[in-house]
């Protein structure tokens, strides 16, 4: 389940937006030179990716933080930039330019806590945005619990587009974040599950305020859910069905 765009535009430019997707794509760049050798890569890890041990035993922070600009490979990055594309503009939108910033750092940071708590004497290098992400998604949750969402289902060879309240598709990311987080070994999977269920926990823990500020429920009841603003439309598409020959 993938999205592909929500019904919510944003009122301003999201110049830190583009700025963090700049980032993340320079970081990647700036790695590409070590993935022709195993040894240069996991060098490059060893300085700059978040290994929980290195944080509990070797009193070395600044991996939490250089790692949510790092990723694992060009999908790894594609897809997370998806994320954050369709959902961080809306939050930059409500809570300002230098507000959004501050939140995305906290988020990462928050998630990266969650994921060395989960399990502190890892090894493992974690890199990624998705624990920033997950806090943007989290604080989405709060602020527009109905705004429209366009999903791309996948299952096996089937595929549909479906357009859904945020809740549930947002909901059914958190909820696969615990189950697989609870059903992995600590130390297997390949993926910090505890990284993106905390990050979305501390993103709505940060919202919090802005959505204090606009009334709380008031607000709910108020927009209903929805943004604060006409949503956006979208023509359906125009590409004939082809149908398959017996």
């Amino acid at each position: 389940m993938f999205p592909l765009r929500d019904h919510n535009p944003s009122e301003r430019t999201p110049y830190v937006l583009y700025a963090l997707i700049a980032a993340n794509l320079a970081a990647f760049l700036l790695q590409m030179p070590y993935t022709g050798s195993e040894r240069a890569m996991l060098g490059f890890w060893r300085d700059w990716a978040m290994i929980p041990v290195v944080v509990t035993q070797g009193g070395e922070w600044h991996g939490i933080f250089t790692s949510m600009f790092l990723h694992a490979g060009l999908l790894h990055l594609a897809g997370n930039m998806l994320f954050l594309w369709i959902f961080g503009d809306n939050l930059e939108d409500q809570l300002g330019h230098l507000g959004f910033l501050l939140f995305y750092l906290a988020a990462g940071i928050a998630a990266a806590l969650a994921h060395i708590a989960a399990d502190p004497g890892s090894a493992i290098p974690t890199v990624g945005a998705s624990g920033a992400i997950g806090g943007v998604m989290g604080g989405y949750l709060l602020l527009f619990p109905r705004a429209k969402v366009d999903i791309v289902l996948i299952f096996v060879v089937f595929f549909r587009v479906f357009t859904v309240p945020a809740w549930i598709m947002l909901g059914l990311w958190f909820g696969m974040q615990l189950f697989s987080g609870l059903s992995t070994p600590a130390n297997g999977g390949g993926v910090a599950y505890w990284a993106h269920a905390g990050g979305f926990l501390a993103g709505i823990a940060l919202t919090v305020p802005a959505w204090l500020r606009r009334g709380a429920g008031a607000y709910w009841r108020r927009t209903a859910g929805h943004p604060p603003h006409p949503e956006a439309e979208y023509a359906r598409s125009t590409i004939p069905t082809v149908r398959r020959r017996r």
